[in-house]
């Protein structure tokens, strides 16, 4: 009898288990990229704020510890931060969203490599929400999804 009932009890939970895993499954890409496209929008356009709040400090910033080879301190800022500025937004309306995230891809791997290497924990997770957003796009919550379904009928 005890037997029964445990045969029973895990019968249903493996069949809850399924379902949960259905639903889950379920679930529209395009509702998975928005949290995507605000994280990743939100690091970035948090790092350039910090740099705006005080230009002189981000200078000094570039001259003293980020220390890019082969541009001057002056310009990386300048570079860094206009795409920090820029690529969120494009982000956020789901605009060139995959230029974008090569874009952020890109000075993920450059602060990851010629940076701050310790902070392979924190980059490795930029780096994969910023993949799938590359591999997958936007979403059809996006100014692209728009794009492409107007001028090339895509749905």
């Amino acid at each position: 009898m005890m037997e029964q009932t445990v045969s029973k009890a895990h019968g249903s939970a493996v069949t809850l288990a399924i379902r949960c895993i259905r639903w889950l499954d379920g679930i529209p890409y395009t509702l998975l990229a928005i949290p995507l496209r605000l994280a990743v929008a939100n690091v970035f356009w948090s790092s350039a704020m910090v740099k705006l709040a005080n230009w002189d400090a981000a200078i000094a910033l570039f001259q003293d510890e980020y220390r890019l080879p082969l541009l001057p301190p002056e310009l990386a800022a300048y570079m860094g931060t206009s795409i920090e500025l820029s690529t969120p937004v494009l982000l956020v309306l789901g605009l060139f969203t995959r230029p974008a995230a090569a874009a952020l891809l890109g000075m993920t791997t450059m602060i990851e490599v010629l940076v701050y290497p310790q902070a392979w924990p924190t980059h490795i997770q930029w780096a994969a929400m910023i993949l799938v957003l590359l591999a997958r796009g936007p979403g059809k919550l996006s100014l692209d999804w728009l794009v492409r379904r107007k001028f090339f009928g895509e749905s």
